[in-house]
Protein backbone atom coordinates (compact mmCIF):
# COMPACT_ATOMS: atom_id res chain seq x y z
CA UNK A 1 0.00 0.00 0.00
CA UNK A 2 2.74 2.48 0.93
CA UNK A 3 4.94 1.84 -2.10
CA UNK A 4 4.29 5.19 -3.81
CA UNK A 5 4.68 7.21 -0.61
CA UNK A 6 7.76 5.22 0.40
CA UNK A 7 9.42 5.78 -2.98
CA UNK A 8 8.83 9.54 -2.86
CA UNK A 9 10.07 9.94 0.70
CA UNK A 10 13.20 7.93 0.00
CA UNK A 11 13.83 10.09 -3.06
CA UNK A 12 13.60 13.21 -0.88
CA UNK A 13 16.13 11.81 1.59
CA UNK A 14 18.48 10.85 -1.25
CA UNK A 15 18.39 14.45 -2.48
CA UNK A 16 19.75 15.59 0.89
CA UNK A 17 22.66 13.14 0.77
CA UNK A 18 26.15 14.51 0.26
CA UNK A 19 25.29 17.91 1.71
CA UNK A 20 27.94 18.99 4.22
CA UNK A 21 25.52 21.33 5.99
CA UNK A 22 21.84 21.91 5.24
CA UNK A 23 20.56 25.40 4.64
CA UNK A 24 17.11 26.58 5.66
CA UNK A 25 16.18 26.76 1.98
CA UNK A 26 17.08 23.09 1.49
CA UNK A 27 15.05 22.09 4.56
CA UNK A 28 12.06 24.10 3.29
CA UNK A 29 12.32 22.49 -0.14
CA UNK A 30 12.44 19.01 1.42
CA UNK A 31 9.42 19.78 3.61
CA UNK A 32 7.45 20.98 0.57
CA UNK A 33 8.18 17.69 -1.18
CA UNK A 34 7.17 15.72 1.94
CA UNK A 35 3.93 17.73 2.11
CA UNK A 36 3.09 16.92 -1.51
CA UNK A 37 3.92 13.24 -0.97
CA UNK A 38 1.64 12.99 2.07
CA UNK A 39 -1.24 14.86 0.42
CA UNK A 40 -0.96 12.68 -2.69
CA UNK A 41 -1.12 9.68 -0.34
CA UNK A 42 -4.55 11.02 0.75
CA UNK A 43 -3.43 11.88 4.28
CA UNK A 44 -5.75 14.25 6.17
CA UNK A 45 -4.72 17.87 5.51
CA UNK A 46 -4.86 18.76 9.21
CA UNK A 47 -2.64 15.81 10.08
CA UNK A 48 -0.16 16.81 7.35
CA UNK A 49 -0.05 20.39 8.63
CA UNK A 50 0.64 19.34 12.23
CA UNK A 51 3.16 16.72 11.13
CA UNK A 52 5.19 19.16 9.02
CA UNK A 53 5.10 21.80 11.75
CA UNK A 54 6.62 19.32 14.22
CA UNK A 55 9.24 18.17 11.71
CA UNK A 56 10.17 21.75 10.77
CA UNK A 57 10.79 22.83 14.36
CA UNK A 58 13.29 20.02 14.85
CA UNK A 59 14.73 20.10 11.29
CA UNK A 60 15.57 23.81 11.57
CA UNK A 61 17.37 23.20 14.85
CA UNK A 62 21.11 23.00 15.25
CA UNK A 63 21.03 19.19 15.43
CA UNK A 64 20.36 19.10 11.67
CA UNK A 65 21.85 22.33 10.36
CA UNK A 66 25.27 21.41 11.83
CA UNK A 67 24.94 17.65 11.51
CA UNK A 68 27.73 15.69 9.83
CA UNK A 69 25.07 13.53 8.16
CA UNK A 70 22.09 15.87 7.64
CA UNK A 71 20.12 13.41 5.51
CA UNK A 72 20.22 10.86 8.36
CA UNK A 73 19.32 13.53 10.89
CA UNK A 74 16.24 14.56 8.88
CA UNK A 75 15.34 10.91 8.34
CA UNK A 76 15.47 10.32 12.09
CA UNK A 77 13.23 13.33 12.75
CA UNK A 78 10.69 12.27 10.13
CA UNK A 79 10.79 8.73 11.53
CA UNK A 80 10.10 9.98 15.09
CA UNK A 81 7.20 12.19 14.02
CA UNK A 82 5.67 9.57 11.73
CA UNK A 83 5.90 7.06 14.56
CA UNK A 84 3.96 9.47 16.78
CA UNK A 85 1.45 9.92 13.95
CA UNK A 86 0.81 6.16 13.81
CA UNK A 87 0.35 5.79 17.54
CA UNK A 88 3.86 5.84 19.00
CA UNK A 89 6.02 3.12 20.44
CA UNK A 90 4.06 0.36 22.06
CA UNK A 91 4.73 -2.81 20.16
CA UNK A 92 2.17 -5.29 18.86
CA UNK A 93 -1.35 -5.20 20.27
CA UNK A 94 -2.95 -7.59 22.71
CA UNK A 95 -6.66 -8.08 23.22
CA UNK A 96 -7.82 -6.76 26.58
CA UNK A 97 -9.47 -9.41 28.69
CA UNK A 98 -11.86 -9.25 31.63
CA UNK A 99 -11.94 -11.22 34.87
CA UNK A 100 -15.41 -12.43 33.97
CA UNK A 101 -15.38 -14.78 31.00
CA UNK A 102 -15.90 -14.55 28.16
CA UNK A 103 -14.16 -11.33 27.20
CA UNK A 104 -16.28 -9.79 24.46
CA UNK A 105 -14.87 -8.08 21.37
CA UNK A 106 -17.36 -6.12 19.25
CA UNK A 107 -16.42 -5.53 15.61
CA UNK A 108 -18.15 -2.54 14.03
CA UNK A 109 -17.84 -0.69 10.76
CA UNK A 110 -19.34 0.30 7.45
CA UNK A 111 -20.85 -2.20 5.04
CA UNK A 112 -18.18 -3.90 2.96
CA UNK A 113 -15.31 -2.90 5.24
CA UNK A 114 -14.35 -6.53 5.86
CA UNK A 115 -15.79 -7.14 9.35
CA UNK A 116 -16.81 -10.77 8.79
CA UNK A 117 -13.45 -11.74 7.31
CA UNK A 118 -11.67 -9.82 10.07
CA UNK A 119 -13.71 -11.71 12.68
CA UNK A 120 -12.32 -15.03 11.43
CA UNK A 121 -8.80 -13.63 11.04
CA UNK A 122 -8.80 -12.20 14.56
CA UNK A 123 -10.09 -15.51 15.91
CA UNK A 124 -7.26 -17.34 14.17
CA UNK A 125 -4.75 -14.85 15.58
CA UNK A 126 -6.14 -15.35 19.09
CA UNK A 127 -5.79 -19.13 18.79
CA UNK A 128 -2.10 -18.70 18.03
CA UNK A 129 -1.88 -16.76 21.32
CA UNK A 130 -3.44 -19.58 23.34
CA UNK A 131 -7.05 -18.33 23.46
CA UNK A 132 -10.23 -20.29 22.72
CA UNK A 133 -12.57 -17.91 20.91
CA UNK A 134 -16.18 -18.37 19.83
CA UNK A 135 -17.46 -16.44 16.81
CA UNK A 136 -20.99 -15.12 16.34
CA UNK A 137 -22.70 -12.91 13.76
CA UNK A 138 -25.50 -10.56 14.82
CA UNK A 139 -26.00 -9.35 11.25
CA UNK A 140 -29.64 -10.19 10.50
CA UNK A 141 -29.89 -7.74 7.61
CA UNK A 142 -27.36 -8.85 5.02
CA UNK A 143 -28.35 -12.04 3.20
CA UNK A 144 -26.06 -14.98 4.01
CA UNK A 145 -23.98 -12.91 6.45
CA UNK A 146 -24.13 -15.65 9.06
CA UNK A 147 -23.45 -18.33 6.44
CA UNK A 148 -20.34 -16.42 5.39
CA UNK A 149 -19.03 -16.38 8.96
CA UNK A 150 -19.68 -20.11 9.31
CA UNK A 151 -17.73 -20.77 6.11
CA UNK A 152 -14.81 -18.60 7.22
CA UNK A 153 -14.90 -20.21 10.66
CA UNK A 154 -14.65 -23.63 9.02
CA UNK A 155 -11.64 -22.48 6.98
CA UNK A 156 -9.96 -21.13 10.12
CA UNK A 157 -10.88 -24.16 12.25
CA UNK A 158 -12.92 -22.01 14.65
CA UNK A 159 -16.29 -22.65 16.32
CA UNK A 160 -19.14 -20.38 15.20
CA UNK A 161 -22.33 -20.04 17.23
CA UNK A 162 -25.36 -21.19 15.21
CA UNK A 163 -28.03 -18.49 15.49
CA UNK A 164 -30.12 -19.32 12.43
CA UNK A 165 -33.30 -19.68 14.51
CA UNK A 166 -32.91 -16.30 16.26
CA UNK A 167 -33.65 -13.04 14.49
CA UNK A 168 -33.08 -10.28 17.06
CA UNK A 169 -29.42 -9.16 17.36
CA UNK A 170 -29.61 -8.74 21.15
CA UNK A 171 -31.13 -12.21 21.55
CA UNK A 172 -28.37 -13.71 19.38
CA UNK A 173 -25.76 -12.02 21.57
CA UNK A 174 -27.40 -13.27 24.79
CA UNK A 175 -27.52 -16.85 23.49
CA UNK A 176 -23.89 -16.68 22.31
CA UNK A 177 -22.77 -15.39 25.70
CA UNK A 178 -24.54 -18.27 27.43
CA UNK A 179 -22.97 -20.77 25.02
CA UNK A 180 -19.46 -19.34 25.54
CA UNK A 181 -19.80 -19.56 29.34
CA UNK A 182 -21.21 -23.08 29.21
CA UNK A 183 -18.52 -24.45 26.90
CA UNK A 184 -15.60 -22.50 28.33
CA UNK A 185 -14.63 -20.08 25.56
CA UNK A 186 -12.54 -17.23 26.94
CA UNK A 187 -13.24 -14.75 24.10
CA UNK A 188 -16.46 -14.03 22.19
CA UNK A 189 -15.94 -12.26 18.84
CA UNK A 190 -19.11 -10.47 17.73
CA UNK A 191 -19.50 -9.60 14.05
CA UNK A 192 -22.10 -6.82 13.91
CA UNK A 193 -24.09 -5.59 10.94
CA UNK A 194 -22.50 -3.02 8.67
CA UNK A 195 -23.99 0.40 9.16
CA UNK A 196 -23.52 3.98 8.06
CA UNK A 197 -22.46 6.25 10.89
CA UNK A 198 -25.39 8.56 10.00
CA UNK A 199 -27.97 5.76 10.45
CA UNK A 200 -29.39 6.54 13.91
CA UNK A 201 -31.41 3.35 14.20
CA UNK A 202 -28.50 1.01 13.52
CA UNK A 203 -26.13 3.07 15.65
CA UNK A 204 -28.64 2.78 18.51
CA UNK A 205 -28.66 -1.00 17.97
CA UNK A 206 -24.85 -1.05 18.24
CA UNK A 207 -25.06 0.95 21.49
CA UNK A 208 -27.60 -1.59 22.83
CA UNK A 209 -25.27 -4.49 21.96
CA UNK A 210 -22.46 -2.68 23.76
CA UNK A 211 -24.63 -2.23 26.88
CA UNK A 212 -25.59 -5.92 26.94
CA UNK A 213 -22.15 -7.37 26.19
CA UNK A 214 -20.01 -4.96 28.26
CA UNK A 215 -17.17 -5.56 25.79
CA UNK A 216 -13.51 -5.24 26.69
CA UNK A 217 -12.84 -4.11 23.13
CA UNK A 218 -14.85 -2.25 20.49
CA UNK A 219 -12.81 -2.40 17.32
CA UNK A 220 -13.71 -0.46 14.20
CA UNK A 221 -12.89 -2.35 11.01
CA UNK A 222 -11.93 0.30 8.47
CA UNK A 223 -11.20 -0.42 4.82
CA UNK A 224 -7.78 1.09 4.17
CA UNK A 225 -8.72 1.43 0.47
CA UNK A 226 -11.41 4.05 1.22
CA UNK A 227 -9.00 6.84 2.14
CA UNK A 228 -10.51 9.80 3.97
CA UNK A 229 -13.94 8.13 4.25
CA UNK A 230 -12.36 5.64 6.66
CA UNK A 231 -11.09 8.53 8.81
CA UNK A 232 -14.48 10.28 8.87
CA UNK A 233 -16.39 7.12 9.75
CA UNK A 234 -13.87 6.23 12.48
CA UNK A 235 -14.31 9.66 14.03
CA UNK A 236 -18.12 9.32 13.96
CA UNK A 237 -18.15 5.78 15.41
CA UNK A 238 -15.76 6.85 18.16
CA UNK A 239 -17.97 9.78 19.14
CA UNK A 240 -21.10 7.61 19.16
CA UNK A 241 -20.05 4.36 20.85
CA UNK A 242 -16.46 4.84 21.99
CA UNK A 243 -13.83 2.78 20.22
CA UNK A 244 -10.86 1.06 21.82
CA UNK A 245 -8.99 0.64 18.56
CA UNK A 246 -9.05 0.29 14.79
CA UNK A 247 -8.44 -2.69 12.51
CA UNK A 248 -7.30 -1.70 9.02
CA UNK A 249 -8.44 -4.24 6.47
CA UNK A 250 -6.93 -4.60 2.97
CA UNK A 251 -3.63 -3.05 3.99
CA UNK A 252 -2.05 -5.13 1.22
CA UNK A 253 -4.05 -3.24 -1.42
CA UNK A 254 -2.82 -0.57 -3.82
CA UNK A 255 -4.44 2.41 -2.11
CA UNK A 256 -2.26 5.37 -1.20
CA UNK A 257 -2.18 4.76 2.56
CA UNK A 258 -3.41 8.14 3.77
CA UNK A 259 -6.08 6.56 5.99
CA UNK A 260 -3.47 4.60 7.92
CA UNK A 261 -1.40 7.75 8.45
CA UNK A 262 -4.38 9.86 9.54
CA UNK A 263 -6.79 7.65 11.43
CA UNK A 264 -4.91 7.39 14.73
CA UNK A 265 -4.21 11.12 14.88
CA UNK A 266 -7.75 12.24 13.98
CA UNK A 267 -9.64 9.80 16.24
CA UNK A 268 -7.18 9.31 19.07
CA UNK A 269 -7.73 5.54 18.62
CA UNK A 270 -4.67 3.46 17.90
CA UNK A 271 -4.49 1.11 14.93
CA UNK A 272 -4.42 -2.26 16.68
CA UNK A 273 -4.45 -4.82 13.87
CA UNK A 274 -4.11 -5.02 10.10
CA UNK A 275 -5.38 -7.41 7.44
CA UNK A 276 -2.54 -8.00 4.99
CA UNK A 277 -4.03 -10.53 2.56
CA UNK A 278 -7.04 -12.64 1.65
CA UNK A 279 -6.26 -15.80 3.66
CA UNK A 280 -7.37 -16.26 7.27
CA UNK A 281 -3.74 -16.23 8.41
CA UNK A 282 -3.01 -12.91 6.66
CA UNK A 283 -3.51 -10.87 9.80
CA UNK A 284 -1.08 -9.22 12.19
CA UNK A 285 -0.86 -6.95 15.18
CA UNK A 286 -0.09 -3.43 13.98
CA UNK A 287 3.33 -2.24 15.10
CA UNK A 288 3.79 1.49 14.44
CA UNK A 289 7.59 1.35 14.74
CA UNK A 290 7.93 -1.45 12.22
CA UNK A 291 5.43 0.10 9.81
CA UNK A 292 7.25 3.44 9.99
CA UNK A 293 10.55 1.72 9.22
CA UNK A 294 9.01 0.02 6.18
CA UNK A 295 7.50 3.27 4.86
CA UNK A 296 10.86 5.03 5.15
CA UNK A 297 12.75 2.15 3.49
CA UNK A 298 14.50 1.08 6.71
CA UNK A 299 13.17 -2.47 6.46
CA UNK A 300 11.33 -4.60 8.98
CA UNK A 301 13.74 -7.23 10.19
CA UNK A 302 11.52 -8.33 13.10
CA UNK A 303 8.57 -8.80 10.75
CA UNK A 304 10.77 -10.80 8.40
CA UNK A 305 11.95 -12.99 11.27
CA UNK A 306 8.35 -13.70 12.28
CA UNK A 307 7.47 -14.73 8.73
CA UNK A 308 10.53 -16.95 8.55
CA UNK A 309 9.64 -18.61 11.85
CA UNK A 310 6.13 -19.39 10.58
CA UNK A 311 7.31 -20.69 7.19
CA UNK A 312 10.53 -22.50 8.04
CA UNK A 313 10.85 -25.83 9.78
CA UNK A 314 13.60 -25.37 12.39
CA UNK A 315 14.91 -28.94 12.13
CA UNK A 316 15.10 -28.70 8.34
CA UNK A 317 16.86 -25.34 8.58
CA UNK A 318 19.51 -26.73 10.92
CA UNK A 319 20.04 -29.73 8.67
CA UNK A 320 20.38 -27.42 5.65
CA UNK A 321 22.99 -25.34 7.49
CA UNK A 322 25.01 -28.48 8.15
CA UNK A 323 24.72 -29.54 4.51
CA UNK A 324 25.85 -26.12 3.29
CA UNK A 325 28.90 -26.25 5.55
CA UNK A 326 29.75 -29.67 4.11
CA UNK A 327 29.16 -28.42 0.53
CA UNK A 328 26.26 -30.87 0.10
CA UNK A 329 23.66 -28.32 -1.05
CA UNK A 330 21.58 -30.00 -3.80
CA UNK A 331 18.79 -29.10 -6.20
CA UNK A 332 16.39 -30.83 -3.79
CA UNK A 333 17.48 -28.38 -1.08
CA UNK A 334 17.19 -25.52 -3.54
CA UNK A 335 13.61 -26.47 -4.35
CA UNK A 336 12.79 -26.68 -0.64
CA UNK A 337 14.15 -23.17 -0.12
CA UNK A 338 12.02 -21.81 -2.98
CA UNK A 339 8.93 -23.48 -1.47
CA UNK A 340 9.62 -21.95 1.94
CA UNK A 341 10.20 -18.54 0.37
CA UNK A 342 6.78 -18.77 -1.30
CA UNK A 343 5.22 -19.67 2.08
CA UNK A 344 6.48 -16.38 3.49
CA UNK A 345 4.03 -14.45 1.30
CA UNK A 346 4.16 -12.30 -1.83
CA UNK A 347 7.68 -11.57 -3.00
CA UNK A 348 7.24 -7.79 -2.96
CA UNK A 349 6.20 -7.89 0.71
CA UNK A 350 9.24 -9.95 1.65
CA UNK A 351 11.59 -7.59 -0.23
CA UNK A 352 10.03 -4.57 1.49
CA UNK A 353 11.16 -6.02 4.84
CA UNK A 354 14.81 -6.24 3.84
CA UNK A 355 16.80 -3.16 4.92
CA UNK A 356 19.23 -1.79 2.39
CA UNK A 357 17.67 -3.50 -0.61
CA UNK A 358 16.14 -0.34 -2.06
CA UNK A 359 17.77 -1.19 -5.37
CA UNK A 360 15.33 -4.07 -5.70
CA UNK A 361 12.29 -1.88 -4.99
CA UNK A 362 11.13 -1.94 -8.59
CA UNK A 363 11.31 -5.70 -8.90
CA UNK A 364 8.55 -7.30 -10.95
CA UNK A 365 7.07 -9.42 -8.15
CA UNK A 366 4.72 -11.21 -10.53
CA UNK A 367 7.63 -12.27 -12.72
CA UNK A 368 9.49 -13.42 -9.63
CA UNK A 369 6.59 -15.63 -8.54
CA UNK A 370 6.41 -17.12 -12.04
CA UNK A 371 10.15 -17.75 -12.03
CA UNK A 372 9.92 -19.67 -8.75
CA UNK A 373 7.03 -21.80 -10.03
CA UNK A 374 8.97 -22.54 -13.24
CA UNK A 375 12.07 -23.51 -11.26
CA UNK A 376 10.03 -25.90 -9.09
CA UNK A 377 8.50 -27.51 -12.19
CA UNK A 378 11.93 -28.03 -13.77
CA UNK A 379 13.37 -29.62 -10.62
CA UNK A 380 10.28 -31.85 -10.28
CA UNK A 381 10.97 -33.16 -13.80
CA UNK A 382 14.43 -34.40 -12.83
CA UNK A 383 15.28 -37.85 -11.53
CA UNK A 384 16.43 -38.18 -7.88
CA UNK A 385 20.00 -38.75 -9.09
CA UNK A 386 19.93 -35.63 -11.28
CA UNK A 387 18.82 -33.55 -8.31
CA UNK A 388 21.69 -34.92 -6.24
CA UNK A 389 24.31 -34.69 -9.01
CA UNK A 390 23.48 -31.84 -11.45
CA UNK A 391 26.80 -32.41 -13.21
CA UNK A 392 25.38 -35.48 -14.99
CA UNK A 393 22.68 -33.44 -16.73
CA UNK A 394 23.89 -33.46 -20.35
CA UNK A 395 22.19 -32.15 -23.48
CA UNK A 396 19.71 -35.01 -23.95
CA UNK A 397 18.72 -34.93 -20.28
CA UNK A 398 18.12 -31.19 -20.51
CA UNK A 399 15.79 -31.71 -23.47
CA UNK A 400 13.87 -34.38 -21.55
CA UNK A 401 13.58 -32.18 -18.44
CA UNK A 402 12.37 -29.24 -20.56
CA UNK A 403 9.66 -31.39 -22.20
CA UNK A 404 8.56 -32.81 -18.85
CA UNK A 405 8.26 -29.38 -17.21
CA UNK A 406 6.68 -27.59 -20.16
CA UNK A 407 9.63 -25.22 -20.44
CA UNK A 408 12.50 -24.59 -22.85
CA UNK A 409 16.05 -25.93 -22.73
CA UNK A 410 17.17 -22.33 -22.18
CA UNK A 411 15.09 -22.24 -18.98
CA UNK A 412 16.74 -25.44 -17.74
CA UNK A 413 20.19 -24.04 -18.55
CA UNK A 414 19.40 -20.83 -16.71
CA UNK A 415 18.15 -22.70 -13.62
CA UNK A 416 21.28 -24.87 -13.48
CA UNK A 417 23.51 -21.80 -13.80
CA UNK A 418 21.47 -19.99 -11.17
CA UNK A 419 21.74 -22.99 -8.82
CA UNK A 420 25.51 -23.16 -9.26
CA UNK A 421 25.79 -19.46 -8.38
CA UNK A 422 23.51 -19.88 -5.37
CA UNK A 423 25.55 -22.83 -4.07
CA UNK A 424 28.77 -20.87 -4.54
CA UNK A 425 27.43 -17.83 -2.69
CA UNK A 426 25.46 -19.69 -0.02
CA UNK A 427 28.37 -19.78 2.40
CA UNK A 428 28.88 -16.02 2.06
CA UNK A 429 25.27 -15.17 3.02
CA UNK A 430 26.51 -14.67 6.54
CA UNK A 431 28.12 -11.51 5.19
CA UNK A 432 24.74 -9.80 5.28
CA UNK A 433 23.18 -7.35 2.87
CA UNK A 434 26.07 -7.14 0.39
CA UNK A 435 26.00 -10.88 -0.11
CA UNK A 436 22.22 -10.76 -0.54
CA UNK A 437 22.60 -8.04 -3.16
CA UNK A 438 25.16 -10.11 -5.07
CA UNK A 439 22.95 -13.21 -4.96
CA UNK A 440 19.77 -11.33 -5.86
CA UNK A 441 21.44 -9.51 -8.75
CA UNK A 442 22.24 -12.87 -10.38
CA UNK A 443 18.76 -14.36 -9.95
CA UNK A 444 16.26 -13.75 -12.78
CA UNK A 445 13.36 -13.55 -10.33
CA UNK A 446 14.85 -10.32 -8.91
CA UNK A 447 15.63 -8.61 -12.18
Amino acid sequence: MFDALSGKLQGIFRSLRGQGVLSEAQVDAALREIRLALLEADAHFRVVKEFLAAVRVRAMGQEVLRSLTPDQAVLRIVRDEMLALLGGEGGPSKIRTSARLPSVVLLAGLQGSGKTTTCAKLGRWLVRGGHHPLLVSTDVYRPAARDQLRLLGRQAGLPVFDATQIEAPESILSAALAEARAVGHDVLLVDTAGRLHVDDELMAELAALKAKAEPTEILLVADAMTGQDAVRSAEAFNNRVGLTGVVLSKLDGDARGGAALSIASVTGCAIRFAGVGEKVDDFEAFDAARMTARILGMGDVLGLIERVEQAVDRDKAEELARRVRRSEFTLEDYREQLAQLRKMGPLDQVLAMLPGLGALKGVDAGAGESEMRRAAAIIDSMTPRERQEPSIINGSRRKRIARGSGTRVEDVNRLLKQFAQARKLMKSLGGGTKAMRRLAARMPMFR
